[in-house]
């Protein structure tokens, strides 16, 4: 067998749909990319569902389908998050990810992100961390990136089947939601309790708390809130770097990513020269990934800020964070070993227009060794719908890949 090696380069909810403001193109298509025309007009072509066609996934699934995992297994983003920054999971915990949100008195959601606040996340979280909510049942709470953050309840008779507090508008406005019980079961009941009266004693703590008194004093919305959603509870996932025989790595800032990175067995590799936005460090993210491919035979390679410009309906600037992953993918293509294949993803379609996931499919590429090119010499929406790959699902995308690698058993004899 002929084994060769992967890197994948992952620009997160970089899909979209014709804009006015851009000419009536997509972002993709409006951005100045000659690195990814490139890979496009020497590789293979397609566009790829997560999922299926027209099912929205999250930034959670879309990832865990491109490690390699089934959509059955996903365990909840709770726990994904937890794991993504190292947070202690006990059994029977219940794993929460939130938001660091802005309401005013009668609970109405100003900023589901608080301004997007990235400054003294830590400080606010140790104030709410270790909390007894009611007798036997406390909370740990932990800063993720940026305005995410992790919540884990802790004690007995917990269940995760409860639902979300985060109204998850496509625009602020909302009251947010009280959390009640997806089920009949005292434990699902109990949980729910808990968690409202967590985000009542919380939003008495924020609200008064010197650092958003300090914020409201710069200009800035107050941290004062608390949503929450994806619960869930650790779960016990064979990896796929080991199912499948194979080493795998993954360079990325947001802890969501590395999270399923880890879910994976794959080795996680962040900085703090990495954020999650325009100013992350993409020189940094090409020179590690071409490091981490030494040493391993897959290594992911993420960026984040597409889709947060997408959520925040900034076209060109969605734009721009695409030319930024251009340079990114042509520093590691112009590095690239001969026995390594150079991939092109997306984990969802995030719309300006729509301001949240959508179930476009996205375009996908693959460059290197050997491989049947086509006739497509554009990386964008419109024009790798033409593509040999044709339209695939993640998983069947991931499968060629692992082909290619030399890692996917012949069937029959």
């Amino acid at each position: 067998m002929l084994y060769r090696k992967v890197i994948m380069a992952i620009a997160d909810g970089s899909g979209d749909r014709p804009h006015p403001l851009l000419g009536h193109k997509t972002p993709l298509e409006y951005a100045h990319t000659p690195n990814l025309d490139r890979l496009a007009s020497e590789g293979i072509t397609g566009m790829m569902d997560l999922i299926g066609s027209g099912i929205p996934v999250g930034t959670d699934m879309g990832h865990m389908i491109l490690f390699g995992f089934q959509p059955e297994h996903y365990p909840g983003r709770g726990p994904i998050e937890a794991l993504g920054i190292g947070m202690e999971v006990q059994p029977g915990d219940v794993v929460l990810r939130c938001n660091f949100a802005t309401i005013n008195d009668e609970g109405i959601v100003l900023d589901r992100r608080a301004g997007r606040i990235r400054e003294n996340t830590a400080g606010l979280a140790e104030a709410l961390n270790g909390m007894e909510i009611i007798e036997g049942i406390r909370a740990y709470f932990k800063p993720a990136t940026e305005h995410r953050a992790v919540l884990v309840i802790r004690g007995n008779g917990l269940s995760d089947q409860i639902s979300d507090s985060d109204p998850k508008a496509p625009n602020d406005g909302k009251a947010y939601l009280p959390v009640e019980a997806r089920d009949d079961t005292v434990e699902a009941k109990r949980t729910a309790t808990a968690v409202n009266l967590f985000l009542k004693q919380a939003h008495s703590i924020l609200a008064s708390h010197p650092i958003n008194r300090e914020r409201i004093a710069q200009g800035h919305p107050p941290a004062n809130f608390i949503l929450t959603r994806g619960a869930g509870r650790m779960a016990q996932l064979e990896p796929i770097a080991a199912n499948m025989h194979f080493r795998g790595s993954c360079i990325a800032a947001e802890s969501t990513v590395l999270g399923a990175a880890k879910l994976a067995g794959y080795n996680a590799v962040t900085d703090v020269k990495l954020t999650g936005s325009l100013d992350t460090d993409v020189e940094l993210k090409a020179k590690l990934a071409l490091e981490q491919i030494a040493d391993h035979d897959i290594v992911y390679v993420h960026l984040k800020a597409p889709d947060l410009m997408g959520h925040d309906n900034e076209p060109f600037k969605k734009a721009r964070s695409l030319e930024q992953f251009d340079r990114m993918v042509g520093l590691i293509a112009n590095h690239l070993p001969e026995d390594v294949y150079l991939a092109l993803a997306a984990d969802h379609s995030t719309p300006c227009e729509v301001k949240e996931h959508t179930g476009e499919p996205v375009p996908v590429v693959i460059y290197g060794p050997s491989i049947r090119k086509d006739r497509v010499t554009s990386y964008n929406e419109i024009d790798c719908a033409y593509g040999a790959l044709g339209r695939m699902s993640g998983s069947e995308f991931v499968r060629t890949l692992h082909g290619l690698m030399g890692y996917v058993k012949k069937q029959g004899n």
